[in-house]
C-alpha cells in the first residue's frame, strides 16, 4: 500500500511517498481503508519529535481519518467490515491504517468521508476544553483563539449552542467573516489589535471567564491579563511556540486557572469520551456544528499540505485524499 513515512526528524521535507506493507490485524483491531484523512498541527510537531506520541523511526505521521472497515481482528465484536467510520489514532497518512477498536466511531449516514475525517480531533478538543476541562453554562464569554481553524471554529459553535458569548482571534482580516458566518459575536485580529484590551473594552472591564487558546506564546500573557475573577485559560495548542514558564503568584489576585489539554487524556476515559462523541454527533445532527473543509491535497503531496498549514493561510480543516 502507500503511505506518507519520515526517517529523519525534521519539517516537511523529510517525509516521502513510498510503498509500505498493509497491515494485519492483531487482537483488539481493525483494519481501515482510508477515504479522506485530516491534516493537524499535532502532525507537525510529531515529524519534528516534538509531540506527546515519540515517532519510532521510520514512521506515519497522522493522527485522524475516515473511511471503511476492512477487516476486524476475531475478538472485536461491535465492529464489522464493510461500515464507515472515523477514528482518532496515530499512521493515519496511509491507504489503510490499522487502529485499536476503541478509538472507532462509527460514522452517521448525514456525515461524508470528509466531514468525518475533519470532525474527531476538532470537535473533541473543542467540546472537552468547553465541557470537561471547563464547564461551560449560559452566560459566559469566551475567547476563542484561532477562531478560523478546525478547532476554533468548533468551539465557536459549540459555545453558541450552550448560550455563551464568544469572541473569536484571527491572525489576518480575510479570515475574519468566516469566524462571523459560525456565530462569533465579535472576531478580532490579534496580529494587529490588542486582543486583551478589546476584550475588556467589550465586557466593560469586567474581562472573560474562559480562553481556548492554540498560539501559546503571542497570545497566552495577554489573555491572563484580560480574564475575569476565577476566569479560566485552557492551553491545547503552540502554534506559536511555548509560552514562558508561568509564575503561579501571578494567578492568586484574580483567582485564576490554567489548564491543558491534549485528545489523547481521554482515550482511556471510555465514559467521558462516549459523552463527547454522543454530544457532538447531537449538535452535527440539528445543525448547530459543522466543520468546513478548506482544502483538500492528494497523499502524495502531504509535505505540500503541512507548508500550507505552516503558512497560517488556511481556514477549516485541510484533508489528504488517498
Amino acid at each position: 500500500m502507500k503511505a506518507i513515512q519520515f526517517d529523519r526528524i525534521g519539517g516537511p521535507e523529510v517525509m516521502y511517498y513510498t510503498d509500505v506493507p498493509r497491515p494485519e490485524v492483531r487482537p483488539g483491531t481493525v483494519l481501515i481503508r482510508n477515504q479522506a484523512i485530516a491534516v493537524n498541527f499535532g502532525d507537525l510537531f510529531f515529524t519534528r519529535n516534538e509531540y506527546l506520541v515519540k515517532p519510532r523511526l521510520p514512521d506515519t505521521p497522522g493522527m485522524e481519518a475516515a473511511g471503511v472497515i476492512d477487516a476486524v481482528a476475531p475478538d472485536v465484536s461491535h465492529l464489522k467490515p464493510g461500515t464507515r467510520v472515523a477514528y482518532i489514532g496515530m499512521g493515519s497518512y496511509a491507504e489503510y491504517t490499522l487502529i485499536k477498536a476503541g478509538r472507532v466511531m462509527v460514522l452517521p449516514e448525514y456525515l461524508s468521508f470528509e466531514e468525518g475525517a475533519a470532525f474527531p480531533i476538532a470537535v473533541l478538543t473543542a467540546w472537552h476544553t468547553l465541557h470537561t476541562c471547563h464547564h461551560l453554562t449560559p452566560g459566559q464569554t469566551v475567547i476563542v483563539h484561532s477562531a478560523a481553524g478546525g478547532v476554533g471554529i468548533a468551539a465557536v459553535q459549540i459555545a453558541k449552542a450552550y448560550g455563551a458569548r464568544v469572541f473569536g482571534t484571527v491572525s489576518k482580516d480575510s479570515k475574519k467573516s468566516i469566524v462571523r458566518d459560525f456565530g462569533a459575536d465579535e472576531v478580532i485580529n490579534y496580529e494587529t489589535d490588542d486582543f486583551a484590551a478589546t476584550a475588556l473594552r467589550l465586557t466593560d472591564g469586567r474581562g472573560v471567564d474562559l480562553i481556548l487558546d492554540a498560539v501559546g506564546k503571542p497570545t497566552f500573557e495577554k489573555g491572563l491579563s484580560c480574564l475575569a475573577p476565577f476566569g479560566h485559560l485552557v492551553l491545547y495548542g503552540r502554534a506559536g511556540g511555548a509560552p514562558e514558564r508561568l509564575d503561579p503568584l501571578r494567578l492568586f489576585s484574580k483567582g485564576l486557572k490554567v489548564s491543558g489539554f491534549a485528545v489523547p487524556m481521554v482515550y482511556s476515559m471510555s465514559e467521558i469520551h462516549q459523552r463527547a462523541v454522543a454530544d457532538v454527533f447531537r449538535l452535527s445532527r440539528e445543525g448547530k456544528l459543522r466543520i468546513p473543509v478548506g482544502k483538500k491535497f492528494p497523499l502524495s503531496e502531504a509535505a505540500e499540505a503541512h507548508r500550507y498549514l505552516l503558512s497560517r493561510e488556511s481556514t477549516g480543516k485541510l484533508l489528504l485524499i488517498p
